[in-house]
């Protein structure tokens, strides 16, 4: 198969466009002809290897997490998917070798759910990561429950964004912290815009929520995360995904999973019209290491995904 991969840790220069051999298939997992795989800073954070103390690495790695497709075979032991099913998927695995940004994947079934019928396959590949990261961060780690203010933190980025219509949808007020470039944007989404400047950024929240916010979704880290903090209301909780330093304040550090449940229930929230993904650019698989260097370079308004014809 045509793959993108690398031999050792570096930056885009590292990833090579070539022939590897088509991925075995085990017995709980369905190989995916894949269609569409979304760009996530954590992919070249990864091969430049900065998680090398967190993941064993096999080299050559193929990188990518996020995936749409469609299934050319299942496993022996697989009976929730069937051959030509349309799936997407966050195909995490607990080292770094076996990635997405190739013309197949075997994906283990707990780590897919079936494509929304309302996306395309490039909506359906950034869904994924970024949507099970709001999901779960808004569900698990912090707990929002309807008629609560919520705080979110880049609310205009990847995750931000899909956190602001979770929330939205789950019966929250939220204020949307962006820089003045995603202020139309967290706007259209339905939160209160709030502005991530330092010398108004603590004014603009007591204004909009004087008795604190009930949680606060930091996906930004650094100087903002001890604001948020001290903006909670009495009994208020604190997530990052961003920054570790959150476990100071009190808050919790949050790692996404895979988990073929949640993967569901956002493919059913975009079928019912709650969640949208915007595609900013693509770029074809042997083009991989551009799209590296457009998602790091930043002042995007969507997501960087790679197609595969």
């Amino acid at each position: 198969m045509k793959a993108i991969s690398y031999r050792r840790y570096g930056g885009p220069e590292v990833l090579e466009y070539g022939e590897l051999p088509d991925p075995k298939v085990g017995p709980d997992e369905v190989l995916v002809r894949v269609r569409a795989a979304a760009v996530n800073p954590v992919d070249w954070k990864a091969q430049a290897g900065y998680l090398d103390g967190m993941f064993e690495t096999v080299f050559p790695v193929v990188p990518g997490w996020d995936v749409s497709g469609v299934v050319v075979r299942p496993g022996v032991s697989v009976t929730e998917f069937a051959e030509g099913d349309e799936v997407m998927g966050y195909v995490r695995e607990d080292f770094l070798c076996h990635g997405t940004f190739a013309e197949y994947v075997a994906a283990p079934i707990r780590t897919l759910a079936r494509k929304p019928r309302a996306y395309s396959f490039e909506e359906a590949a950034g869904l994924p990561l970024a949507g099970l990261t709001a999901y779960q961060s808004l569900h698990t780690a912090l707990g929002v429950r309807p008629g609560e203010t919520v705080l979110v933190l880049a609310a205009a980025g990847g995750v931000g964004s899909l956190a602001v219509q979770i929330a939205r949808h789950l019966g929250c007020r939220v204020l949307g912290a962006a820089r003045a470039s995603g202020r139309d944007r967290v706007a259209e989404l339905g939160a209160e815009p709030v502005d991530l400047d330092e010398e108004t950024f603590t004014r603009r929240v007591r204004e909009l929520a004087p008795d604190g916010v009930h949680a606060v979704l930091d996906t930004l880290g650094g100087p903002f995360l001890p604001h948020a903090a001290r903006l909670l209301a009495p009994g208020g909780r604190l997530a990052s995904i961003a920054d570790g330093e959150v476990l100071a304040l009190g808050g919790r550090y949050y790692w996404v999973r895979p988990d073929a449940a949640d993967l569901a229930a956002l493919a059913d929230l975009a079928d019912e019209g709650v969640l949208t993904v915007r595609v900013d650019r693509t770029f074809p698989l042997e083009q991989t290491a551009e799209a590296q260097r457009a998602n790091a370079a930043g002042g995007l308004h969507g997501k960087v995904v790679v197609t595969v014809p």
